[in-house]
């Protein structure tokens, strides 16, 4: 048996029946998970016009308000939801490093075809201050293929289309 194989057994058998101390008390195992998904995603970014550009030009979502005291810019594909928080101190900010900081190490976003998948590497190419890590390819082998990004602000964004079986 191979150690992904032996973890996943381990985690099959144990999981359910532990509980956990939490300040003293014995936390039992929930029927089910006290969420219910995520309301919003929130993303500090240093130049909020290019990130609010990349979201609606690029993807075409819309922006669904603001608030200009902190400021921010709130964008919606109509069925996720992402606040772009402007940072507050640029001549201090610190750039996110996935490999040395704790934190979100990217946010993956579904697309519906592999052509849209194209179609915004395309865009994304062409939009000043994108970078892209890699273009669409297999992930881990298919049949599903994504690509990486980051934004003009520097946040990852993983998008991906897995095909119905």
């Amino acid at each position: 048996m191979n150690y992904f194989a032996a973890v996943v057994l381990l985690l099959a058998t144990t999981l359910g029946t532990t509980t956990h101390s939490l300040a003293g008390e014995n936390l039992k195992p929930l029927d089910k998970p006290i969420t219910s998904g995520f309301d919003h995603v929130g993303l500090t970014v240093k130049d909020l016009a290019a990130s609010t550009g990349f979201f609606t030009e690029v993807l075409g979502w819309r922006k669904a308000g603001s608030d200009p005291d902190y400021p921010a810019n709130f964008v919606s594909d109509r069925k996720m939801f992402v606040t772009l928080w402007a940072v507050q101190d640029r001549a201090n900010q610190t750039d996110f490093n996935r490999k040395s900081n704790v934190g979100l190490h990217h946010l993956a976003i579904t697309v519906d075809s592999f052509e849209l998948l194209d179609e915004l590497h395309r865009r994304a190419k062409a939009y000043p201050g994108v970078v892209i890590e890699f273009a669409p390819e297999l992930s881990y082998g298919g049949p599903a293929k994504h690509m990486m990004l980051r934004e003009p602000s520097g946040n990852r964004l993983e998008f991906k289309h897995s095909p119905k079986r």
